[in-house]
């Protein structure tokens, strides 16, 4: 039947307490007054017995909790002095002596521990209680033979029975003055320690079983005292030798359990790296130090390596899975998707590490695929638009700048038609330019038109050679309209290298820009540039252009401009050179086309 460990430690104090207080009141019966001089002081140990049980009592003594180091203090005090007093008695009573120093050392170091090598600690106080023990048990176990020895030849011992049996009670008092920490400290069933602990008090009874068994042979009339002796030393051994059999066959049952126990952790090892091994992801384990202890077999599939690297790897940041770069060992990376895990220890700092890795190369394939399909479907939409607006721009332009001319064309025909016998002749002729004029426009709207459609699908391509600027702009000037208040300022020597005809267009354009759009006068000329080129400028005295069309002006449709400026810029850029806006001073627009000048 178990008992509380609450109620064994009460229990067990309770017998300390008990034995102290008998064996101090044992000492001082057993010493005379003249022996508590000092100058009988050294004539017998009892009287260390008397410090000894005072010091064991205070060991158990129940006090409050603020008291506790003062009754330890005065313990240890009385259990020096009882080991004082017992080395004083050395040379009379030597095995007394060492026994009651023994115990009174252990009584004061009852608290004390000291670490091993392994990292175990134990109580200083064990192995001197274990010494007096025994010298207290070599005192009382000759004695027990007595018995068998005929009447006045009794055996020796080394030290008197009054002595031995109230040391053996100091020490098994002692022992149990601390429950927690000695034999009474478990209640595991496993173990051959507990099994030792359990036959510890079958060893001790071994002596007493023999004397008894030896005392019964002498009566029986068994020859004296060698008989009965040797009759209780038999039977003695033979229980030992059971009682070592059993201890054998304890350890034995440890050994099977432990060989079952070490070959299902091997069962467990072998599932677990099973288990490692036959994932999907790629794992590798490191310890704390964040060197690679083991990997499994996706992982040096997956980086090419045959076993574990010399050398630990970028590792990805603890926490939750992100995209990360494992490299091969070729040299080369494979895009996957990490995590990195701490393996926690019992106080909850990090023994180890756990990272998993997941190939991602075919969703990244996938991902750069979509990625490239999506940009070309927006290139396809911003072309849709691009188409879109171009159809809009495009009807916006034909229902606002041509609808007029032939709007134009056909009230001035129809008046022709009618009036024709009417009209005079100067009306007629005046009726028939304006046809002829809006007809022109409609005409050049329509080249305009074409060329606007070649532009776009890229079909035009510049021939270029050297052209003299000035031959170019008066022959431009003389067939526009308003060509009295043109003035050119243009060297003779002054020659661009381009297309002649898309020249011709560019000046044009940008000729009937100013007279149409800004005011007269216009001013044309050419001035050389550093860097090998040339520059026309064509300004002219009108408002300038607005703040807000400057950022479209060189757009296809431009609401009243037409298609000119949008023509000039493709051209001239399809020849190698570039046109940009500037406000002239004091006022009016200024367009200016920049183009490469002809070599020597």
């Amino acid at each position: 039947m178990h008992i509380a460990a609450h109620d064994v430690g009460r229990l067990s104090r309770l017998i300390a307490g008990c034995a102290g207080a008998t064996v101090a009141v044992f000492g001082a019966l057993h010493t005379s007054i003249a022996e508590l001089t000092a100058a009988d002081l050294s004539r017998t140990p009892a009287v260390a017995l008397i410090p000894a049980g005072i010091a064991l009592v205070l060991q158990v003594m129940p006090v409050a909790a603020g008291n506790t180091r003062l009754r330890i203090g005065a313990s240890a005090v009385f259990a020096l002095a009882a080991a004082g007093v017992g080395a004083a008695t050395l040379v009379s009573h030597p095995a007394a002596a060492v026994a009651t120093v023994l115990t009174g050392l252990a009584l004061a170091c009852l608290d004390l521990r000291m670490p091993t090598r392994a990292g175990v600690t134990y109580r200083v106080a064990d192995p001197l209680l274990l010494g007096a023990a025994i010298i207290a048990l070599v005192a009382l176990v000759p004695r027990l033979f007595e018995p068998a020895f005929p009447p006045g030849r009794g055996p020796d011992s080394v030290m008197p029975v009054y002595l031995a049996a109230p040391l053996l009670a100091l020490t098994i008092g002692t022992i149990l003055a601390r429950p927690e920490t000695g034999p009474l400290h478990t209640m595991d069933q496993s173990g051959p320690r507990v099994a030792v602990r359990r036959l510890a008090p079958a060893l001790i009874a071994t002596p007493v079983v023999a004397a008894l068994v030896s005392a019964f042979a002498a009566r029986s009339g068994a020859s004296r005292p060698v008989a009965a002796v040797s009759t209780g030393v038999i039977l003695a051994a033979l229980a030992l030798l059971a009682v070592l059999a059993y201890l054998v066959r304890s350890l034995s049952d440890a050994d099977r359990r432990q060989r079952h126990l070490v070959a299902e952790l091997k069962d467990r090892q072998d599932f677990a790296e099973t288990l490692l091994q036959s994932m999907n992801e790629a794992v590798m384990v490191l310890d704390a130090n964040y060197q690679v202890i083991d990997v499994n077999r996706r992982w040096r599939e997956l980086t090419g390596h045959e076993g574990l690297p010399a050398e630990s790897p970028p590792l990805p940041p603890p926490g939750t899975g992100g995209d990360w770069l494992l490299p091969r060992a070729d040299g080369t990376d494979v895009p996957v998707l990490a995590t990195m895990a701490a393996i926690p220890d019992a106080a909850g700092a990090p023994r180890g590490y756990v990272a998993t890795y997941v190939d991602i190369a075919e969703r990244k394939q996938a991902e750069v695929a979509l990625t490239a399909h999506a940009a070309e479907l927006e290139q396809g939409n911003a072309d849709l638009a691009a188409a879109l607006a171009f159809k809009n721009d495009l009807t916006s332009m034909l229902t606002h700048d041509v609808a007029q001319p032939i709007s134009s064309i056909a009230s001035l025909a129809e008046l022709l038609c009618a009036d024709w016998v009417d009209l005079p002749d100067d009306i007629r002729l005046e009726l028939a330019t304006k046809i002829d004029k809006n007809t022109r426009r409609l005409i050049k709207m329509m080249n305009d038109l074409q060329l606007l459609f070649r532009l776009d699908t890229g079909t035009v391509t510049a021939r270029r050679v050297p052209v003299p600027l000035l031959e170019t702009v008066e022959a431009v000037r003389a067939s526009a309209t308003g060509a009295a208040e043109v003035t050119i300022d243009i060297d003779d020597d002054l020659v661009a290298l381009a297309d002649r005809g898309h020249l011709t267009l560019v000046v044009e354009n940008l000729l009937r820009n100013a007279l149409t759009h800004g005011a007269p006068p216009v001013r044309i000329r050419g001035e050389r540039q550093p860097g090998e080129t040339v520059r026309l400028v064509v300004q002219d005295s009108g408002n300038g252009i607005p703040q807000d069309v400057l950022p479209n002006l060189f757009g296809r449709f431009i609401r009243g401009a037409g298609l000119g400026l949008f023509i000039v810029r493709h051209l001239v850029e399809a020849n190698g050179g570039a046109v940009h806006y500037e406000h002239a001073s004091p006022q009016g627009a200024c367009l200016l086309v920049t183009l490469e000048t002809a070599p020597n």
